[in-house]
């Protein structure tokens, strides 16, 4: 199979079970425009997390990983009209474009853009102390995969839904030590996934129009 029929076939499915709208699109086009890295959840992967949320019952979500706000728009089209997610980007360029996506979608009201390291944002959030998160999306710099599950878990409810993106990396988690920090930072997470007794997790790969990379999912139990 080459990388041609992977792509046709993305393209089957989400044209097939309407995993993309308008909204979607410019969403797409105004971040390609605003100079964004072109590493977006596909339609159809954005509407599998918008099918966990909505699965899940989540009322509230986190992110970490806004780039434009694309996977954003999914998950916050899952919350229910009182529900609340919050999402965590490094870049304020970043975050300025995804604010605009998300206001677009009409979902401002029930999302918030934190903006800053994440490692930074995590342990205000904790402080915080709101209501515990039903489902994590983690999709942002993979050497801190580890540090970004560990605050979940701090930060989930049980019987919340923790789904980590990019665990292949092309292959690359089978040689961690070729695949260099992203690669050692997943390996590291899948690791604490299949050890740390409060969570229940598998790892599935996927090939498509991001080539070869797959996703980890995780139920917290205790």
């Amino acid at each position: 199979m080459s990388q041609q029929q992977w792509s046709a076939v993305d393209g089957y499915f989400t044209d097939l079970l309407g995993a993309d709208d308008e909204v979607l699109r410019a969403a797409q086009r105004e971040s390609d425009a605003a100079g964004l890295p072109p590493i977006a959840v596909t339609a159809h992967q954005g509407r599998l997390l918008h099918l966990l949320a909505r699965i899940r019952g989540a009322r509230r979500i986190l992110e970490i990983g806004t780039l434009g706000g694309y996977s954003t728009i999914h998950l916050a089209r899952a919350l229910p009209e009182d529900g609340r997610l919050v999402t965590l980007e490094y870049a304020p360029h970043h975050a300025e474009v995804a604010r605009a996506n998300i206001a677009r979608a009409g979902l401002a009201d029930r999302v918030e853009v934190r903006v800053g390291p994440a490692l930074e944002t995590l342990p205000i959030l904790d402080a915080e102390g709101g209501e515990p998160f039903d489902l994590v999306f983690i999709d942002a710099d993979k050497d801190n995969y580890p540090h970004y599950l560990e605050w979940s878990l701090r930060l989930a409810r049980v019987g919340a839904v923790i789904v980590l993106d990019n665990v292949v990396l092309g292959g690359a988690v089978l040689d961690p030590a070729a695949g260099g920090v992203r690669a050692q930072g997943v390996r590291t997470t899948l690791e604490l996934l299949a050890k740390d007794p409060r969570l229940d997790a598998t790892a599935v790969q996927t090939v498509g129009d991001k080539g070869w990379d797959g996703f980890a999912l995780a139920v917290v139990t205790g």
